[in-house]
């Protein structure tokens, strides 16, 4: 196998991975807590490694690194909180939607309607199986989608002002400071508890750095259009992770939605020759 595709393949299996090990904690952590852990042990690992500065820096690099990471802070909170509240396949399933539309976006070729509509079939029938969709779960995970898509376009704007990961690094700085004063205030002893920080560690390691690393070097080799499509397995490693560590396991209709899902990801995003972006975020 390509070394460029085993390392997203390894990325994709870690976000995945980690994010049912967040979700296993939840009885026990909130949510919001959880993707503060998340997000503040990224924060500290990339402001290690890109050591940033502000010096120097204008106002549109400084307004478009904090509009990319208050994004970065909604999308990682908002799919927590669909995690909390339906099966993580679906929620991840559901999220997809914001990168199909940007990977759509502009699209007049009639045949990219397909995928559109294949989409649009996975989304209807997660609606066929009720009993495990929280409403609430899925305006979450729909937030987090919309958020997603804004992160797309503010990362190439954010890449294209900001070397390195340096860029990213700062915006993980900017993406915990809203979430704080609530995690602090009702932590209920959680951040004193040393297990659940070593889990924490290990979430952030898992969600954030180790899949942005493995993507960051693999784009550097791979075809963006090959990237994207890699990427569309995401809502069906999600599926596997939930069973194999959460024991959620989905129904045939279930399946097949977010089959057309992926169908609908991986065409549009060959269709287009444009890749979806790594993200730290899900």
């Amino acid at each position: 196998m390509n070394r460029a595709v085993l390392l997203v393949l390894v990325g994709v299996l870690s976000v995945q991975v980690g994010a049912a090990f967040a979700k296993d904690l939840f009885d026990e952590v909130s949510p919001t807590t959880m993707v503060w852990l998340r997000l503040a042990t990224s924060t500290l690992v990339l402001l290690a490694v890109a050591r940033p500065t502000l010096r120097g820096r204008s106002r549109d690099d400084l307004l478009t690194v904090v509009a990319f990471g208050l994004t970065l802070g909604l999308m990682n909170w908002a799919i927590y909180q669909s995690f909390a509240r339906i099966p993580l396949g679906i929620a991840v399933t559901i999220e997809f939607v914001g990168p199909l539309g940007v990977a759509l976006f502009g699209s007049r070729r009639a045949r990219d309607l397909l995928w559109v509509g294949l989409a649009g079939l996975g989304v209807v029938l997660l609606g066929v199986e009720r009993a495990d969709l929280d409403p609430l779960g899925v305006a979450y995970a729909l937030l987090a989608g919309a958020a997603w898509a804004t992160y797309i376009l503010l990362s190439q704007r954010t890449g294209a002002r900001w070397e390195g990961v340096e860029g990213l690094a700062v915006a993980s700085l900017v993406a915990v400071l809203p979430l704080t004063p609530f995690v602090l205030a009702d932590h209920d002893g959680a951040l004193l508890d040393p297990r659940i920080l070593l889990i924490g560690l290990v979430v952030g390691l898992m969600s954030s750095v180790l899949p942005y690393s493995c993507e960051l070097i693999a784009l550097r080799t791979l075809p963006s259009s090959t990237f994207g499509i890699l990427m569309s397995l995401e809502p069906a490693v999600a599926a596997l992770a939930a069973i194999l560590v959460l024991g959620e396991v989905l129904a045939p209709v279930q399946w097949a939605a977010v089959a057309c899902v992926i169908v609908a990801v991986a065409g549009a995003t060959a269709s287009s020759a444009r890749a979806i972006p790594p993200t730290p975020a899900q």
